[in-house]
């Protein structure tokens, strides 16, 4: 058993469901949460952080029941499965259910909340998200519906053969997998219903081009790249049921010639060639285009090349409660066994929307972030090919070849590197972390081995690449005013001063334009407290002067 809660799993205390202190109301929220996602499995008898129930705990059939009623009385549009009382190897009992996916209706709490399930918490969804809501419960149910009665007999042989060798031939999927015939592979990857019909996700995998005509929307994968001066200069269309994903994918990458172009850099006495765009970034964001698009509305799948860019639009916007504030971290999947399939067969990350990975190659190439822009019609990412700074660059290569890093590493290493230095709340938000206590996960081993530094004391704490170790590297590293030391930036703000009179804020800036105008404030409040500078003026019009010498 899974003793980890997840997107379809969840545990909870007995005490929570029987007894004086039972909290019926809570545990009917989390049935309609599951209803109004994928469904899930609700294990009652097992304390959090436990992998087994006291052994002295008994459930009563009676107790069982009474649950399950309270929870139908309790909910609208929820249905429930499949309880069981169940005995572990020590003795104790527990007892589980099943909330089925509610695929018609929006299922709700008695008192009319309406909640869905995203990673193992639940979220309220409120009434301008309840339209999204509907069209996301279409779109989750898409892959299992039989559109018409089509037998395994009537579709394309070679396509069925070519599927089952290759996820037979994956590193992927284990051997129990292996050893099953072809039908109950298919019935496993739910290709196949249990009356023996494709459903659309079979349909799509494996059937022959005029059978997957009729599947959806008619939908198209337009490729188009533009010059300059933003005019069209070539154009391919992809029409899907032509295509089985994987071949669709696969012949793509192949006349994608655009996305394949490097950009030489100087690399000491010799050149480096860097992508415009990743290989992996580019299969990542094909792949979660059309693994995580709506297949219930109309609407083409558009990839643009523009001389600076790339962008990446597919109809229906991210699923509801995820966005480009929290897309690292949440993973909810729109076509679960759709993706569960990509993953086993090698041709994507299948942790969620693999932006993880995007990020980390990025970062690798001290390339910007990509552009996220979300609404309820349709989802666009957009990717810069040029590189933030080739000095960076030169750092992110020397650490990969000289210490090995954990992918969370790398992301926050790249963030630091082209922010030269950062604070911990700005570090914090671009990792779209909510809390800065979780932060210490992502900066992991790079404190310890010397790789960055921190500079001053509590929210003053900033991050930095430590000098110390590229200049024993011998890098040929400009200096950068970014990361000058406080004592030395009190000197610059001497000279400054010195040269140019009593000045404000935005006066000093403009002329150390290098430095971080927080930077400056911080240094000039310091300075006026330790009474090495003078002030003038009101808050607006405050003005800096060295202090007269007695």
């Amino acid at each position: 058993m899974n003793f980890f809660e997840d997107q379809n799993v969840e545990y909870k205390s007995l005490k929570h469901a029987i007894g004086p202190k039972s909290n019926i109301t809570a545990l009917a929220e989390t049935c309609v949460c599951f209803a109004n996602a994928q469904g899930g499995l609700i294990i009652v008898g097992i304390e959090d952080g436990l992998t087994a129930p006291d052994p002295f705990q008994k459930v009563a059939v009676e107790d069982l029941n009474t649950v399950i009623a309270r929870l139908r009385s309790m909910t609208d549009g929820v249905g429930i499965a499949g309880q069981e009382i169940l005995q572990h190897d020590n003795g104790g009992e527990y007892f589980h259910f099943r909330i089925l996916p509610s695929t018609r209706a929006i299922a709700t709490t008695i008192s009319g909340k309406v909640l869905i399930r995203i990673t193992d918490k639940c979220y309220p969804v409120g009434s301008e998200e309840l339209t999204n809501l509907a069209a996301e419960k279409n779109a989750f149910q898409w892959e299992l519906v039989v559109p018409f009665k089509v037998s395994l007999a009537d579709v394309d042989q070679n396509e069925v053969r070519a599927f089952v060798t290759d996820i037979k031939d994956s590193p992927k999927v284990s051997d129990f997998l292996k050893q099953l015939d072809v039908e109950d592979l298919l019935k496993f990857y739910q290709m196949l219903s249990s009356e023996g019909y494709l459903t659309n996700l079979g349909l799509i995998w494996l059937g022959m081009p005029q059978q997957r005509a009729r599947v959806s929307y008619p939908i198209t994968l337009q490729y188009i790249v533009y010059n300059e001066r933003d005019e069209k200069i070539r154009k391919r269309d992809w029409h899907f049921h032509n295509y089985n994903p994987k071949s669709l994918l696969l012949d793509i990458e192949k006349e994608a010639v655009e996305l394949t172009y490097s950009t030489e850099l100087p690399d000491g006495l010799f050149r480096k060639q860097v992508r415009n765009y990743p290989k992996e970034v580019i299969r990542e964001l094909l792949i979660n285009a059309i693994a995580h698009k709506r297949f219930t509305v109309s609407g083409d799948i558009f990839i643009e090349v523009y001389t600076d860019r790339l962008v990446i639009t597919n109809p229906g916007g991210l699923p509801l409660g995820i966005n480009k504030n929290n897309i690292l971290h949440e993973r909810h999947r729109r076509n679960p066994h759709f993706i569960q399939t990509l993953h086993d067969l090698s041709l994507m990350e299948g942790e969620g929307s693999g932006y993880d990975l995007v990020y980390e190659k990025l970062g690798r190439d001290a390339k910007p972030l990509p552009d996220i822009e979300s609404s309820l019609n349709k989802m666009s990412v957009t990717v810069y090919s040029g590189v933030v700074d080739t000095e960076v660059l030169t750092i992110l290569d020397y650490v990969d070849r000289h210490f090995n890093l954990t992918q969370r590493e790398y992301i926050t290493l790249g963030l630091i590197a082209r922010e030269r230095k950062v604070l911990p709340t700005l570090l914090s938000q671009k990792l779209q972390l909510a809390q800065e206590d979780r932060l210490r996960g992502w900066i992991g081993s790079l404190l310890e081995k010397g790789i960055i530094e921190t500079r001053g004391v509590k929210k003053g704490t900033q991050y930095l690449l430590n000098p110390n170790l590229f200049s024993q590297a011998k890098l040929d590293i400009k200096p950068s005013l970014k990361t000058i030391a406080p004592h030395q930036l009190d000197m610059l703000i001497h000279e400054d001063l010195k040269y140019n009179g009593a000045s404000k804020l935005s006066e000093i800036h403009s002329r150390l334009n290098e430095v971080q105008e927080e930077d400056i404030r911080r240094r000039l409040y310091a300075l006026v407290k330790l009474e090495a500078l003078s002030i003038s003026g009101g808050k607006r019009n405050r003005a800096y002067a060295l202090a007269k010498k007695n």
